[in-house]
């Protein structure tokens, strides 16, 4: 069955709260652990089936948002998600209160009770329509984003194709491009300015109403960190000022006189050699078909994985116009598989989005078999490892995709990893001060993004676009839309995926892809 073959079924939610209300009463009747534990098993069936139509929605309507029925589908769901959060919250509630809680801790990992806990504490009905309201900004900020129709090269290009521009060689093609796409941020500047701030004011509404100071700990307890704190994040932060800022501006140097340019401003940052960075060859198509040769040399599983992703159709990669902007994995649980959606537009970005994704996918594929919805994905900090790692992994075969400007790739590729850390530390700072300070003005939130950017990134010039020196580059980032605080995982996961860059590439280590494969299986 192909991906477009898929059903998708429109849920009616109150009666799916019904139905699985039936069988949180079951748990608590339960005579012995068996009839607990039927259900239970039915209560996950039921559970996992909303999420498999969720998903499924939320990824057609991302490949078009113009399509009106998902579209419609879409609002429906932002409406009526958190009535699923509210009956899965009473399946928690009654997990951790059984008295045949000793039973499953016998059986199932330790991670599953700390990660009820967690999201136990950031729901009650009292935030229910705050959610709603939640739910339809976060799909008004991806609408107004994957609407942008800006006119370039005697084309209509939406922010996707037209980033391609801003890599070109011509210095003036460049800055013209960096520029078109800054005045579509300007042309909505009062929309976005308007979306975030209230979505500042209804995630710091639900955390005072659960009873938080301000939403950064809400915030902490919904990515259920269970190992690490706010003011651990803080001093990481300050290890990447002190001691990867530096190297970053001597790499940034490096770039300036490899580009013959006083400074790295903000129309020279994409660009890493004076003759153009290195691009994948050939088609969109031979770009996936190189994949796939790659991942039959790579392993069984990986040929196993990747076949099955060509064979049903799981992959929406080509930029085109009314599509979401950026990269993403998803795995539909009724149907046991994963699915990547990205960007393609022509740059080596092609590369790293595709082995990234094909990470997730992988992990997602070899723990297709695992029960409960809950444990099939780590958390977020964890997830990372396995998609940039496995950007790592795909190091040796770069030549099917670059031919004699492999090496080109892989210089740019591993820089870029390492230059991303003061990025990702800074997108983090800016959200612990954003929600710390809710009540801040735009002139201020965009004040404060300008003050870190000096701190982060010393190097980038935006002197010449008065728009974008205002301290608005946050605009273009989702995740601080869509899913606040989750951003310090990637700089967690890419200092891990430096250990497998090593182990596989410089130490050429035997035993990593066995180590690799564990934790996609765990």
């Amino acid at each position: 069955m192909t991906f477009n073959e898929f059903k998708y079924e429109h849920i009616d939610m109150d009666q799916a709260q019904i139905a699985m209300n039936a069988q949180i009463d079951r748990m608590q009747a339960a005579g012995d652990y068996t009839e607990f534990t039927q259900a239970r098993k039915t209560f996950n069936i039921a559970y996992r089936h909303l999420l498999s139509m969720l998903k499924l929605c939320s990824i057609r309507f991302s490949i078009d948002t113009s399509n009106s029925y998902y579209e419609a589908e879409q609002d429906y769901w932002d409406e009526k998600s958190p009535y699923l959060t509210q009956v899965k919250s009473r399946h928690d509630r009654v997990i951790l209160d059984s008295v045949y809680l000793p039973e499953m801790k016998a059986e199932i990992p330790h991670v599953y009770f700390e990660l009820l806990e967690k999201t136990l504490n950031v729901y009650d009905d009292r935030i229910l329509d705050d959610l709603q309201n939640e739910n339809r900004l976060v799909t008004q900020y991806g609408k107004l984003i994957s609407g942008a129709a800006i006119e370039f090269d005697g084309k209509t290009l939406n922010l996707s194709q037209l980033s391609k521009y801003t890599q070109d060689t011509d210095r003036s093609v460049r800055k013209a491009a960096a520029d078109a796409g800054w005045a579509f941020y300007q042309d909505n500047e009062d929309a976005i300015d308007t979306i975030f701030d209230q979505l500042v004011h209804v995630r710091t509404a639900m955390a005072h109403k659960l009873g938080y100071d301000n939403f950064t700990k809400m915030g902490y307890d919904r990515m259920t960190r269970l190992d690490y704190t706010e003011e651990m994040v803080r001093e990481y932060r300050q290890q990447i000022l002190d001691a990867v800022v530096p190297e970053a501006n001597a790499l940034y140097a490096r770039q300036a006189k490899r580009i013959q340019t006083e400074t790295i401003t903000y129309y020279d940052a994409g660009l890493s050699f004076l003759d153009g960075n290195a691009e994948p060859i050939g088609t969109f198509d031979e770009t996936v078909s190189s994949a796939q040769e790659m991942y039959h040399e790579l392993s069984d599983q990986t040929r196993e994985f990747f076949d099955r992703m060509i064979d049903d159709e799981l992959l929406d990669l080509v930029a085109k116009p009314n599509k979401q902007g950026g990269g993403y994995m998803e795995f539909l649980e009724d149907f046991k598989v994963p699915f990547i959606f990205s960007n393609f537009n022509g740059t080596f970005h092609d590369v790293d989005v595709l082995t990234h994704e094909a990470g997730h996918a992988f992990q997602g594929y070899m723990s297709s078999e695992i029960e409960l919805p809950e444990l099939i994905m780590p958390t977020y900090e964890s997830c990372e490892i396995h998609s940039m790692s496995m950007e790592f992994i795909a190091w040796p075969y770069m030549e099917k995709f670059f031919a004699d400007k492999a090496d080109k790739y892989r210089f740019n590729h591993l820089s870029n990893a390492l230059l991303f850390l003061p990025y990702g530390a800074l997108v983090d700072h800016f959200q612990h001060e954003i929600y710390n300070h809710p009540d801040w003005s735009k002139q201020e939130r965009k004040a404060c993004w300008k003050t870190l950017d000096h701190q982060y990134r010393p190097h980038l010039d935006f002197s010449e676009n008065s728009f974008a020196d205002q301290g608005i580059w946050w605009y273009k980032q989702g995740h601080i839309f869509a899913s606040p605080f989750y951003y310090i995982d990637y700089t967690l996961a890419q200092v891990c995926a430096f250990q497998f860059w090593k182990r596989f590439n410089v130490d050429h280590d035997r035993t990593a892809w066995n180590d690799y494969l564990s934790i996609c299986k765990a």
